[in-house]
């Protein structure tokens, strides 16, 4: 199988850790250097993982591709990534482990197995994050707004025949 990619990483994100695996060809041999990063306070993960960043490709700015399996803007702008989804690149059925996933997610990307999913410009993500709030406001709203009316109605009071909006 044709190497596209000599010297990258594989990533396995989770909520507390992340499992970075630097693969590395150097003649015929391979070597995998796996490094286990724990983030113990869930609020400052995102401060933390920025300032891990030159740990996840340890052996220095030769990693030419990084891939993920999750989303993780901190990284974006400083490193070359890949969003992996994860139906794509699941690993054989048995034992399973962190390190492994890292290990089989390097050696995707090295030999172009990888197919990187859209992930569209920050405007563009900024412009959905807030469509999406929105969407959720409405919806909230008019749970409350039947929830006041169904109160209402139980206490004999029937206002939606002579009002259009409750909350008016």
């Amino acid at each position: 199988m044709e190497l596209m990619h000599p010297q990258c990483a594989g990533l396995d994100v989770h909520q507390h850790t992340v499992v970075a695996c630097a693969r590395v060809v150097a003649g015929s041999s391979v070597t995998h250097d796996v490094r286990k990063l724990r983030h113990d306070h869930p609020g400052a993960v995102g401060a933390q993982r920025l300032a891990h960043r030159p740990r996840l490709h340890p052996r220095g700015d030769g990693i030419d591709g990084r891939v993920l399996e999750t989303r993780w803007h901190v990284l974006e702008g400083h490193v070359e990534l890949v969003l992996a989804n994860a139906m794509h690149i699941r690993n054989i059925p048995g034992r399973k482990s962190d390190v492994n996933d890292a290990t089989w997610i390097a050696d995707l990307l090295a030999h172009g197995l990888i197919r990187g999913s859209f992930v569209p410009p920050a405007p563009i993500q900024e412009l959905r994050d807030l469509t999406r709030t929105r969407k959720q406001l409405v919806r909230e709203i008019t749970q409350h707004t039947l929830r006041i009316q169904k109160t209402l109605e139980t206490a004999n009071l029937k206002l939606t025949g002579v009002l259009t909006d409750i909350l008016a």
